[in-house]
Formats: C-alpha cells, structure tokens, sequence
C-alpha cells in the first residue's frame, strides 16, 4: 500500500517468497508507466519487476478485498486520507505498518491508530523497522529488519516472507517502541543535519547520537515501560543509519536548514517528505503530557517551529551535553 521507494523496496523483498502481490498505488499515471517500463516510473528506478506477478489498483477498496495482509508504506501525513476511501472492513486482515511516522492531529503511532479507530485487534497488528534505507535494499545489500507484533508466531511468518539472501530477520512484541523508535530517529537525524550544516565536526556527531540514544531510551521507557535493549539494531542500529547516512532525506533536510534555508525551501527542494518534520511536531505534543526530557527534540522543534535561529538553538544544546 503505497507508491514510494520503500513501498518498491519492500514490493521487491516480497516477491522473493511469493508468486505474486498485489499493489495499491493512488496514481493511475504511475501504475500505467509502471507496467510500460517495468520499474517504478518515480522511484528506485533500478529495480526490475516482472510486471505479470503485481496486480495493480488505484481503487484501495479492491485491494483490500483481495489480501488478507496489508503493508502500509504510504507518508505518514496521507494516510487518513487513503484509508478515508475504504469501505472494507480492516480488523479482520494482518496488518503491518512500515511508516516511520506518526498519523498528524492524531498524535498517534500507526499501530495503535489502527487498534484505536478500525478496531484491529492487537494480535493482527505488526510494524516493520530496522535500519534498512530503500536504496540499499534495491541494491541487493544486506539488511537487518525486525518484525514486532503481539503473537510472535505470526511475527515470525511475516520475518520468514521478507527474509531473502540480502535481508536478515528478528522478531520482537515491542510493537509500540518500535514505532516511537522510528519516528524519534527521523527527529535526530535532522537534528545530524543541521548539525552538519552548522559544519560541526565528526566529534560533536557523535556526541549528538550518544545523547539521541540516551533521549530516546528515555521516552521509550515512559511510554512503553517493558524491558527492552536500545543498543538492538531496530533502535541504535536505525537511529545511527538515519543519522549519518547520504540515503537519508531527514539528514538531507536538516543539513539544508543548518545551511540557511527556510523550512519550504528545503521541501520544495527535496521533492520528497521528510518524515521527521512532521513527527518533530507530533512528539513535541505528545511529550506535553509525559514530561520527559527531551533536550534534542525541543531544539530541532524551535528550529523547524519557532523559526529560531539554528546556530543559536544548537549552541545551547551542546551546553547540555557532556
């Protein structure tokens, strides 16, 4: 369910173990593109598809009827509008989300937006993470993912479906630090970013993610208080990619404001979303009524935000660290 690059990427994974899929993309342009020159026409436009094995539709309705999983790859800020269409019921069908971002005006994470509004039981709900940029997948290049969902048994059907010689699986019921978990990374990635366009050094980014860990671990033990090890790969592993990574649109995007540019310059630029921007304001919300100390956070929200000054903001930040 989705149309971007790590829709494709994950289009390709699934095409490893089963003989064909079925595919939703909202543009009826693309998906004709798509089956004229048999690649995405937008994205990871390197990866060959046999085209004979993917049902397309733009009708999500008809795809929803058809499946009995659902992958949803979709941005973050579109998917109410996706699901807006539907007229097919949800709580009956496996449901795995692959958005690294939180449903806006909800303040929710996907799972329990999911569990909340379509009344999808905990059971028939996963989330896909890990550090696993798109491009490197449709590269062929080894990737680790985790797998969380409350029954570990249909976690691990879904690890066995996406495993191939290129992707190495894990399972965990940590759905929900999971989710939090890549949307918190995004935030610290563009918090790298601007770092990085500030022109501060390899020292001081390094410094930057050792505290990005410490302030995740943090919230994730207030949110979600199970016992968890933040050092996995689904937490430090996805928090270090993003974070330093060229693949990474948040680092992309933060690098770009650390230069000078205006939050809609920098979009407008980009061409692509970058998910942390959204989710800076959604975990600036919803830690409102936690309370957690979240000095990174507060710095990349009043820079995005509260339009203050980045070399200012990010000064006071490094006064905090040790």
């Amino acid at each position: 369910m989705g149309g971007g690059s790590w829709a494709t990427a994950i289009a390709k994974m699934m095409l490893e173990h089963n003989d064909s899929i079925l595919w939703y993309m909202r543009r009826d342009d693309r998906i004709e593109e798509f089956r004229r020159v048999g690649h995405n026409p937008a994205y990871l436009t390197s990866v060959h598809f046999d085209t004979g094995r993917i049902q397309f539709s733009s009708d999500i309705n008809r795809i929803v009827e058809n499946a009995d999983t659902l992958i949803f790859v979709t941005p973050s800020p579109y998917l109410k509008s996706h699901l807006k269409k539907l007229r097919t019921r949800l709580r009956d069908k496996f449901i795995v989300t692959a958005i690294k971002g939180i449903v806006p005006d909800e303040n929710l994470v996907c799972s329990e937006y999911f569990h909340q509004v379509y009344n999808v039981p905990d059971e028939n709900l996963a989330v896909l993470g890990g550090p696993s940029h798109a491009e490197e997948v449709a590269m062929g290049r080894l990737t680790y993912l985790t797998v969380g969902c409350a029954d570990l048994e249909k976690a691990q059907t879904l690890a066995d479906m996406v495993s191939c010689e290129y992707v190495k699986t894990k399972i965990s019921d940590d759905v929900v630090g999971i989710e939090y978990a890549s949307v918190l990374k995004n935030v610290y990635a563009i918090a790298s970013g601007i770092c990085n366009g500030l022109k501060y050094g390899d020292n001081f980014q390094a410094v930057l993610m050792a505290n990005a860990a410490q302030e995740m671990n943090r919230f994730l033990t207030v949110v979600h208080p199970i016992e968890r090890n933040i050092i996995d790969s689904v937490y430090l592993g996805d928090l270090l990619v993003t974070g330093y990574s060229n693949f990474s649109r948040n680092r992309v995007f933060g690098t770009m404001i650390g230069k000078g540019y205006s939050v809609k310059s920098a979009q407008i630029e980009m061409e692509m979303i970058a998910e942390g921007y959204y989710g800076t304001k959604c975990m600036k919300d919803i830690n409102k009524r936690l309370h957690v100390n979240m000095p990174i956070l507060d710095a990349v929200y009043n820079i995005l935000y509260e339009r203050i000054s980045p070399s200012i903001e990010i000064k006071l930040l490094t006064d905090s660290f040790r």
